[in-house]
């Protein structure tokens, strides 16, 4: 009896340490870089970061006008003229050095937040694809190289990309849809 239980747990652990496990590993830059939310967020973040960079610009080469114009008559001030002047340039230069700063941080802030929950959407879509096809393990190739060999069958990253740019596509989609019905139920509730 007890040769049997042996055999019988041997035959277990044999066949449970022979049962496939399907794995998978994903480039985390490159999926990050070629998902398309991505890259519609950084373009959006260059664009607001260079308008308010025009934006302040423009008022640094006012103030600057305004620097000139004081220097220009400077000489011809009174002490008293000339020192209220001056507290009121550096007023304006401190007012926007503020000011940039201000804008630069929620340029900044904006980003980080928009970006931090993108990566957090593709870890959840990375994990819902590994559940919905079998997968035991999905790997993450990270910038530190986590990964140092793995066979090129099990790279799954072009995979990921296509398919989670396939569900933002998809989603779009879906905004249209949803957008274009508001839209035509307005205008038939407005008649």
């Amino acid at each position: 009896m007890k040769k049997y239980l042996w055999i019988a747990i041997t035959a277990l652990v044999v066949v449970s340490c022979n049962e496939a496990q399907k794995t998978g590993f994903v480039n985390n830059k490159k999926v990050i870089s070629e998902y398309k939310e991505m890259k519609t967020a950084q373009e959006k973040w260059t664009k607001r970061n260079d308008e308010v960079r025009a934006e302040l610009e423009e008022k640094a080469k006012q103030f600057q006008l305004e620097v000139q114009g004081y220097q220009a008559i400077a000489n011809s001030l009174s002490p008293a003229n000339k020192q209220k002047q001056e507290q009121s340039l550096m007023a304006k230069q401190q007012q926007l050095q503020q000011e940039q700063q201000v804008r630069t941080q929620e340029i900044q802030q904006g980003s980080q937040v928009e970006i931090d929950t993108i990566v957090s959407k593709v870890k959840t879509f990375i994990k819902d694809y590994g559940k919905k096809n079998g997968y035991t393990y999905i790997y993450g190739d990270t910038e530190v190289s986590n990964i140092l060999y793995g066979k090129e069958e099990l790279e799954i990253t072009d995979i990921i990309i296509e398919a989670l740019n396939a569900d933002t596509s998809e989603a779009v989609a879906v905004e249209k849809e949803e957008e274009k019905a508001v839209k035509e139920e307005d205008t038939t509730t407005s008649k």
